[in-house]
């Protein structure tokens, strides 16, 4: 049997059309397939991969830590070093109330232990959440998604969840004294790159300060520096009471966090003891090529290249089929009439060795968020074959 043949045989499905490429190397911003067909990838692992593929410092880092010890303990009980500096590394780029990092496996954990938190801290059961927000699809990060299509199947979720419309000022009055935390993505990202208006998060931030509501922001995706700031919430002056993390604080390897103030944190130790525990969170690899990725991050100042090669994106994809190009930074959405057309372009994107895919909540739209060290040279070959498919295509 085929590798093909085999993974639609014995690997989990989540679709019944799988892209079924069989990718056998990744480096920088491109992939390669077992025929040696190249690929310039605009996913990045779905905002993972922001120092690129197999940056060599993440992988000496990996190295280095797998000379030593790979998983010893479950969390929490043992002293670990590279759990110990990352979680130190980051809180020194962060304000001073999250100061506390609780690592898991990925960011749906994340979400599932921020909400925990809330729910504990507060002695709260009302969770508030956002139209079209993505947070993960563990049953609980499940019951906050803001969508009916996808939690459908699944119901009965948690009780107590209250949808909102992201960017609605007057919506926000339905925070009150019975809601534990408001969950929000600092840019909502499946919703096809959707910005807080002027003054929202502001307005968000205020009235969970009246209700006693602990603010839990989802940087999940827009994290590290994609947005153009190392944290996109630094862009609108709000701080939260939680900071969500994944995708990208792994450099490529399986890592979450969720982050607080610490006396909010020690709220876990007690009432019951272990409150929240994980296996394999902040595993010691993990944290090895995270720490290693951030400081690639800062090192090489990517972030401070971010705004430019939006610029340039937006300045090369002018077509008259385009109907809107949303952007933060490294994050876009490429908006056309119609899902149907928009997955003819990707399908042929991906046949002319540039890979993207689609939005959950902005099915009509592709995406690029492609590693932050993605060259112009790449940037341009990638636009100069989105301009020929859409020429080809309309």
């Amino acid at each position: 049997m085929t590798n093909r043949q085999l993974f639609l045989n014995h690997v989990g499905q989540t679709s019944d059309a799988p892209l079924c490429l069989n990718i056998v190397l990744a480096e920088g911003s491109k992939m390669w397939d077992a025929d040696g067909k190249e690929y310039i990838d605009l996913i990045a692992g779905i905002s993972v991969c922001n120092v690129g593929h197999r940056h060599p410092k993440v992988v000496q880092a990996i190295k280095d830590q797998a000379d030593k010890y790979l998983h010893i303990m479950v969390y929490g009980e043992l002293i670990e070093n590279p759990q110990v500096d990352y979680a130190k590394t980051l809180t020194d780029y962060l304000p001073n109330t999250l100061n506390s990092v609780f690592f898991t496996a990925s960011g749906s954990e994340a979400t599932e232990g921020a909400m925990k938190l809330a729910k504990r801290y507060t002695n709260r059961t009302q969770i508030i959440s956002f139209k079209n927000s993505y947070h993960g699809s563990t049953q609980g990060a499940l019951s906050v998604m803001g969508s009916e299509y996808w939690q459908q199947a699944f119901r009965p979720l948690l009780p107590d969840v209250l949808q909102l419309r992201y960017n609605n000022f007057e919506d926000l009055k339905n925070i009150t004294e019975r809601t534990a935390c408001v969950i929000a993505e600092s840019i909502q990202a499946e919703a096809g790159i959707l910005k807080p208006q002027h003054g929202w998060l502001h307005s968000l931030r205020q009235r969970c300060n009246c209700t006693g509501t602990l603010l839990v922001l989802d940087e999940i995706q827009c994290g590290f520096g994609r947005n153009g700031t190392l944290w996109a919430f630094e862009q609108f002056n709000v701080v939260p009471d939680i900071l969500l993390l994944g995708k990208a604080i792994g450099g490529g390897m399986p890592l979450g966090a969720f982050i607080a103030n610490k006396n909010m944190m020690d709220c876990f130790t007690f009432n019951p003891v272990l409150g929240h525990i994980n296996t394999f969170g902040g595993h010691p690899v993990s944290c090895a090529a995270g720490l290693a990725g951030l400081n690639v991050l800062l090192e090489d100042k990517l972030i401070d290249t971010v705004f430019e090669k939006e610029k340039l994106f937006r300045s090369l994809l002018v077509h008259h089929s385009i109907k809107n190009i949303s952007s933060a930074g490294l994050m876009m959405a490429v908006e056309f009439d119609n899902f149907e057309t928009n997955k003819k372009i990707i399908d042929k994107l991906i046949e002319q060795g540039v890979f993207t895919d689609w939005f959950l909540f902005c099915a009509h739209a592709f995406r690029i968020c492609p590693p932050l060290n993605i060259n112009e040279q790449e940037i341009r070959k990638a636009c100069g074959i989105i301009m020929e498919v859409l020429t080809q295509i309309n």
